[in-house]
């Protein structure tokens, strides 16, 4: 199994992100590298923050969606897309399957955000709700694959959302040749390890770190243990770190080449949210907030340098974020 995946990764590489890049400029706008000064004081170094929450479905997850749908034969498409998500992988599909005119059967976990599943309805798209968690999620998607057809599109395994997602550090690269250190969230881990090849084919010694909810480690403990570990819960606020096991890909790409992998606790998340209003003036979804915490919780060994943080996206469930501010 290792094998295969490790063959895939190969499959992710500078030269199809510069080919992604040509592909999602037709349908977005480059989001902003901004550096706050406030952020920086408080960090003791040149902290910039990207953007991906400025994106139209508000998070880093279109870029993925775009390149793959690019790069499907109207053949593979014909019976329609199936996903399993926590919310933004959605979002993302649904979207930008409109655009490619394809029908698009979206799987949630029950007590899911209803905003995020009407707007999800609104692209088109079929909402089934099902499960407790995103992994259950998943594995009815399986079921669904043998029922109805479906193309099942496993977002971290997919090597084309992969390099859909490392336009995201091209354009970091672009704007900040000198970056020193980049801390992005890992879910299930297809966003952080998109941006390490990337920014490592143009800076070897460029420093990636991830962050991760200290209640769903689950790439934190693969890490350390050699091998994928499958949690038996994945309870956080942070919805997008919600993953009870990281993805075979994106495992293979960070295992032996990611810097660190900071947690947080639930108190620390809520922390970095009202962190990112305060020096940023931006509403952050609990995981999108999570780099800044974790460049906090870290900045003596980051002091001096030029950080970058990934906001990487924006979708706050409304209980979260009266939870964040003390409403």
């Amino acid at each position: 199994m290792q094998k295969k995946y490790e063959a895939l990764s190969e499959q992710v590489n500078l030269t199809k992100t510069l080919m992604a890049k040509s592909v999602i400029s037709k349908y977005l706008n480059r989001t902003n590298l901004i550096c706050y000064s406030e952020l920086s004081r408080l960090l003791g170094c040149e902290a910039f923050v990207k953007h991906e929450n400025h994106n139209p479905t508000g998070s880093f997850k279109i870029r993925g969606a775009l390149n793959f749908f690019h790069h499907m034969s109207r053949e593979e498409l014909e019976t329609g897309i199936l996903v399993a998500t926590r919310g933004n992988h959605g979002l993302a599909m649904a979207w930008a399957g409109q655009w490619f005119h394809v029908p698009c059967t979206v799987v949630v976990p029950e007590d899911y955000n209803p905003e995020i599943n009407r707007i999800i309805e609104s692209y088109g798209a079929e909402v089934i709700v099902h499960g407790e968690d995103f992994y259950d999620a998943q594995s009815y998607c399986d079921e669904l694959v043998d029922s109805a057809g479906y193309y099942y599109v496993q977002q971290g395994n997919e090597p084309e959302i992969l390099n859909g997602l490392a336009t995201m550090g091209l354009e970091i690269m672009e704007d900040l040749p000198l970056a020193d250190t980049i801390i992005c969230p890992i879910g299930g881990g297809a966003g952080c390890a998109s941006l390490l090849k990337t920014a490592r084919a143009i800076k070897p010694d460029i420093e990636i770190i991830g962050v991760e909810a200290q209640n769903a480690s689950s790439f934190y403990n693969s890490w350390k243990k050699g091998e994928i570990v499958t949690l038996d819960d994945a309870h956080t606020i942070a919805d997008g770190l919600a993953a009870r096991t990281v993805f075979h890909l994106p495992y293979v790409i960070m295992k032996n080449t990611i810097n660190d992998v900071v947690l947080l606790t639930e108190d620390e998340i809520l922390e970095g949210v009202r962190m990112a209003l305060n020096t940023t003036r931006n509403l952050a979804e609990a995981a999108g907030a999570a780099s800044l915490m974790a460049a906090y919780k870290i900045r003596d060994r980051l002091t001096g340098k030029r950080v970058v943080m990934i906001m990487s996206g924006g979708n706050m469930k409304m209980d979260n974020l009266k939870k964040a501010i003390g409403c």
